[in-house]
């Protein structure tokens, strides 16, 4: 059976922002979705420990902290570094794929041109993680 799932949103592009919650807004299971404009404002919201996310989703250039460095603040707290971390990206540069999986990221995916494809992959990428069993459920 399928869950909820809260979500964090690192993008610091309103359009991808609005694309993602468009996408997850027609899905039969509501989600919450909380943003965040770049990768310091995603560790104010993460240090908080107020609402732990079940997936984290986030781009890899990125203002302030970039998707890297991010990550590897997270991979450093021992309660925050099981936190399935998904890199949405239009980035398609071998070598930041091979130091995401490194640092432990759960997936990388290419952000479509296409609208059409865009949704047939966050759909799929939500449906996968909303069947896992996950550590803030």
């Amino acid at each position: 059976m399928s869950k909820s799932l809260n979500i964090l949103l690192i993008e610091d592009d309103a359009i991808e922002i609005m694309k993602f919650n468009r996408v997850l807004a027609n899905l039969e299971q509501v989600h919450k979705i909380i943003e965040a404009n770049n990768g310091e404002e995603a560790l104010t919201i993460l240090k908080d420990k107020v609402i732990i996310p079940d997936i984290i989703v986030l781009d890899l250039n990125m203002p302030k902290i970039n998707g890297i460095e991010f990550l590897g603040i997270l991979k450093a707290d021992d309660v925050l570094k099981y936190i399935p971390a998904i890199v949405l990206t239009t980035s398609n540069n071998h070598k930041d794929v091979l130091e995401f999986y490194r640092i432990g990221i759960a997936g990388y995916m290419l952000k479509p041109l296409k609208y059409e494809e865009y949704v047939d992959k966050i759909k799929k990428m939500i449906e996968y993680w909303s069947i896992n069993e996950l550590i803030s459920q």
